[in-house]
């Protein structure tokens, strides 16, 4: 096979024009798109439905911050879900505790607003540092928000609290049911992501106008079925999924020597519960005993991984503080609106909030219009507005991975109907607070995303992309040497792997920051290569009884 040429790393200009075109742009629906769609009725439906029996539907406020939970980690493995699930409703429960404290012991909507927008900070730099996924921080702050502007005494505080971790719970069941059927869904679904756009990029043969975006998506696509298998338990299948996904790599690296036709195949086989297709190949097993050696490594401490997101927490805490007063000035009921539509913005650089900013103003003001046309239906009982609550959360889950402004359509009736569990109320006035607050958000939060940027970003990238190449050399000339040192050679191991741990970990946080030059992806990716076949090399030097016991666990 013949090496893959080294392509030049485009550099973009510091200034970027806001794009107007494309933004609304509906994409394909997600291969899944109905499982966090069911999960969310699941969830939602029971508990409320329960309140409604008893006439208590006040209370769902609290049953929703539970339920909610169920939108996350669809993607992740189900050893690995089970433990984001539980700290996402233990977070949430947490967020909920600090909102309904504060709000039993002050009513100052200064001081409300403040809260809101420091815990919406806390709350997008933790989702960002764990690398939560969707719907990341977004419902957690609305919760949290909501709640600090909902009457409230610290008697009921642990009753309140109490609903929501019941719900958590119920939340956590319906999240982990489809591993009964499918115990290695997630990961054999990123697997064939991951085999298709190798597939499409192989296509290219190396050339042509439609080659660099292929690369991307496929270099994307193969990041993303690697951080599946990595959360994955170790068994007989990850280890075949993980040949696959070394297959999906070398077709990127050489595209002109790959059968596409085989990649679409063995992603077809992945579908359903079939048999996993069990590839043999050397190239795969050097580089599967790499990722062995970096599995070994322990993970970087949380807060050493929070640190490089200090600009976005703070763009966040200034952009939802901002627009909370604005609300305020303005004498809007619900500054909580303003504040969620700032924290929904921030993205990883100012083109995607810029992006996220149109489609939240566009899905806002389109759902008023919803809203408007179906308060009158959910106005004739407490069960159809339950009903027409449960029908907006499908048609948000099962819309959004179109384009984010389609499924916030149905999120804002959605949630205008939540702030009339406790009472009807005039629809007119409801419409023109969240319309003002939308814009107020919207407008503000962009402000802010201006005015705090982080353009170091770029300089870590680089900074961790040298210390692998260096680790690497360094390993690769002892390992010439007709005798290295036992201990010195398992001391470059250590430091190699611990390498590409950071630079994973480092592009995963400087992804796209706005004020920055592009960041070399494909020199990540085959440093990434490089460092993993040079990991399996130092393994290999350890003698055949570790190799032994390393095939042993090979399908």
């Amino acid at each position: 096979m013949t090496p893959a040429t080294t392509t030049p790393t485009p550099t973009t200009p510091r200034g970027r024009r806001l794009p107007l075109s494309g933004v609304l742009r509906l994409g394909r629906p997600a291969d899944i798109w109905f499982k966090p769609a069911l999960s969310v009725v699941a969830s939602v439906a029971p508990p409320n439905l329960t309140l409604l029996a008893l006439g208590r539907l006040d209370l769902a406020l609290y049953t929703m911050a539970g339920s909610l939970c169920a939108l996350y980690a669809h993607n992740r493995p189900y050893a690995a879900r089970a433990r984001v699930l539980a700290w996402v409703v233990l977070g949430m429960v947490g967020g909920l505790a600090v909102s309904l404290v504060t709000a039993s012991l002050t009513g100052s909507a200064v001081v409300l607003v403040t809260v809101g927008a420091l815990l919406a900070a806390l709350q997008k730099a933790l989702c960002d540092a764990t690398r939560i996924g969707p719907p990341g921080n977004v419902v957690l702050t609305f919760i949290t928000s909501a709640s600090l502007f909902a009457p409230q005494t610290l008697g009921q505080v642990p009753g309140h609290l109490a609903l929501a971790l019941a719900a958590g719970g119920w939340a956590w069941l319906v999240g982990m049911a489809p591993g009964l059927l499918r115990p290695h869904g997630p990961e054999r679904r990123a697997t064939a992501g991951a085999l298709n756009a190798a597939a499409a990029c192989a296509d290219t043969r190396g050339t042509g106008e439609g080659h660099s975006g292929s690369r991307a998506m496929a270099a994307a696509a193969v990041q993303a079925a690697w951080q599946s298998l990595l959360a994955a338990r170790g068994s007989r299948t990850r280890r075949a999924l993980e040949r696959l996904v070394v297959r999906a790599e070398v077709a990127l690296a050489a595209p002109a020597d790959t059968d596409p036709e085989q990649l679409r195949t063995w992603a077809r086989e992945l579908t359903g519960t079939r048999p996993v297709p069990v590839v043999h190949d050397p190239v795969a097993t050097d580089e599967l005993l790499g990722v062995d050696a970096e599995l070994a490594v322990p993970p970087r401490p949380l807060w050493q991984r929070l640190g490089p997101l200090t600009p976005i927490a703070v763009r966040t805490a200034l952009g939802c503080a901002l627009a909370g007063y604005a609300s305020l000035a303005l004498g809007v009921g619900r500054p909580y609106w303003a504040l969620v539509t700032a924290a929904s913005l921030y993205q990883a650089n100012l083109v995607l909030t810029w992006s996220r900013g149109v489609q939240r103003v566009v899905g806002n003001l389109l759902g008023v219009l919803l809203f408007a046309a179906v308060a009158p239906l959910a106005h004739l009982g407490q069960t159809a507005l339950v009903l027409c609550c449960l029908a907006f959360n499908f048609g948000a889950e099962a819309l959004i991975g179109r384009n984010y402004w389609l499924g916030t359509v149905c999120v804002t009736p959605m949630a205008l109907l939540i702030t009339e569990f406790t009472g009807f109320q005039e629809p007119g006035r409801l419409i023109t607070e969240r319309a003002v607050d939308t814009v107020v958000g919207a407008l503000v939060g962009l402000v802010a995303a201006v005015a705090v940027t982080n353009r170091r970003a770029g300089d870590r990238v680089e900074h961790a992309l040298a210390a692998v190449e260096r680790s690497r050399e360094h390993t690769a000339r002892l390992l010439a040497e007709s005798a290295p040192a036992p201990m010195a050679l398992q001391a470059a191991r250590r430091s190699l792997a611990a390498a590409l741990a950071d630079l994973r970990a480092t592009v995963d946080a400087a992804s796209g920051e706005w004020w920055q030059r592009a960041l070399p992806q494909e020199r990540v990716v085959r440093a990434e290569q490089a460092g993993h076949r040079t990991l399996a090399a130092t393994v290999r030097h350890d003698g055949p009884r570790r190799s032994a016991r390393t095939e042993d666990v090979r399908p």
